[in-house]
C-alpha cells in the first residue's frame, strides 16, 4: 500500500550534522522506497511563533530548501514547498482551532518547555503551534509522519483532531486519515560535540558544539579535533561505551556516516586513542558532507533557479491541498 509521507523543518538557524543523520538522510531513503509519495515542507509560519528576524526569514527559507535538495531530495519526485506559500495551511488551522478544546493544548509539554515561566507572555501562535502542525499534516491527508520523541505528543493531538472531526461531521467516516508515526529504524541521535548528554542543536550558543552543513573542510576538522572526549582509549566493544557519553557520540557519528554498526567501528579502532580516531572521523565527515555543502553553495548562488524550484513545489502542494480545504468547508456548512 502506498504511503503519503509528510515531514518538515523550520527555517531557524543553519542545519547541522544531526539534522542530516536524524532526518534528511532518512527522507532520501523514504523517497526511494516503493511508491511512497513524499512531501517535505519548510515551515516558516512555525518559525515566527517565538520571535524572528524579518530580514533573514526568506533567505533562511531558501537555505533550508537548498539543504533538502543538496542532501538528495529530488524536486521531480518529492514535493518541496514553503508552508506560507500554501494558504490552505493557515485556513485549515483556523477551522481546526475552533474545534480543538483548550484542555488538549494545555497538556502539550513542548509549549511548557519553550515558554518556561513566562507562559503568560508567550504568543497565541506558540500555544496553538500543535494545531497548525495538525493542519500541515491533514491538509495533504498524509498517512505517515516521521517524528522524533519531541513531536510524538503533537502527532497524537493531530490524530485526536482528525478523529473528532470525522465523528462530529462525517458520521464516523474517515474523511481525514489518522496519520501514523513512520518508524525508519533506530534513529541516529547526534549529540553536542561539547556535551555528550545534550542533543546537537541549531540554537546552542557555541558553534563549536555542532557541525553545520555549510562548514568547510577546515572548520569540520577543527571542530572534530576540539570535540570533548575523555582520557581513556576507545573500547573494543559497544558495551564499553556505557557511561562515556562523548566517546559514544563520536563513535555513533562515525558508524552512521560509514553505514556501519558501532561494533564494526570499534573492531577497527578499539584500543586506540582519540588522537588517532578523530582525524579518521574528520576525514569521513568531510568526505560525506563536502558534496552537500558544495551543492548548497551552488543553489544559494543561483536564487532565481532555487525560487523557481520552490514555486513549482508550492504549486504542486497547493493543487493537493486546495481540494481538501474546499471539501472541509463544505462539510462545515460554509457558503461556497
Amino acid at each position: 500500500m502506498s504511503k503519503r509521507i509528510l515531514s518538515c523543518m523550520q527555517p531557524t538557524n543553519r542545519l547541522h550534522l544531526g539534522n542530516y543523520l536524524g532526518a534528511l538522510h532518512n527522507w532520501v531513503k523514504l523517497q526511494d522506497e516503493g511508491d511512497n509519495q513524499c512531501l517535505y515542507g519548510v515551515v516558516d509560519l512555525h518559525a515566527i511563533t517565538a520571535g524572528h528576524d524579518p530580514g533573514s526569514l526568506a533567505q533562511s527559507t531558501r537555505e533550508i530548501a537548498a539543504a533538502y535538495i543538496a542532501a538528495g531530495v529530488d524536486p521531480a519526485r518529492s514535493y518541496i514547498f514553503v508552508q506560507s506559500a500554501v494558504p490552505a495551511h493557515s485556513q485549515l488551522q483556523w477551522l481546526f482551532a475552533t474545534q480543538t478544546p483548550l484542555g488538549w493544548l494545555k497538556r502539550m509539554t513542548q509549549f511548557k518547555d519553550k515558554a518556561g515561566k513566562k507562559q503568560d507572555l508567550a504568543s497565541l501562535g506558540l500555544f496553538g503551534y500543535p494545531v497548525l502542525m495538525a493542519a500541515d499534516i491533514l491538509i495533504y491527508k498524509a498517512t505517515h509522519v516521521p517524528v522524533g520523541d519531541d513531536q510524538k505528543q503533537h502527532l497524537e493531538l493531530t490524530r485526536d483532531i482528525a478523529q473528532s472531526f470525522n465523528q462530529h461531521y462525517c458520521d464516523g467516516e474517515e474523511f481525514f486519515p489518522l496519520p501514523e508515526p513512520y518508524i525508519t529504524g533506530e534513529a541516529t541521535r547526534v549529540m553536542s560535540l561539547r556535551d555528550g548528554t545534550a542533543k546537537m542543536s541549531k540554537s546552542a550558543d557555541s558553534d563549536m558544539s555542532r557541525i553545520n552543513l555549510t562548514d568547510d573542510a577546515d572548520t569540520i576538522a577543527q571542530k572534530i579535533r576540539k570535540a570533548k572526549t575523555d582520557p581513556e582509549a576507545l573500547p573494543d566493544n559497544a558495551k564499553g561505551l556505557e557511561g562515556r557519553a562523548e566517546a559514544d557520540n563520536l563513535v555513533g557519528i562515525y558508524a552512521a556516516l560509514s553505514g556501519q554498526a558501532k561494533e564494526d567501528v570499534l573492531a577497527d579502532f578499539g584500543g586506540k586513542q582519540f588522537s588517532e580516531f578523530k582525524p579518521a572521523l574528520a576525514d569521513l565527515c568531510v568526505d560525506k558532507l563536502s558534496p552537500i555543502t558544495a551543492r548548497m553553495r551552488e543553489l544559494m548562488d543561483d536564487p532565481g533557479e532555487l525560487d523557481a524550484i520552490l514555486k513549482r513545489g508550492n504549486d504542486k502542494a497547493q493543487s493537493l491541498a486546495a481540494p481538501t480545504l474546499e471539501e472541509t468547508m463544505k462539510i462545515l456548512g460554509f457558503w461556497r
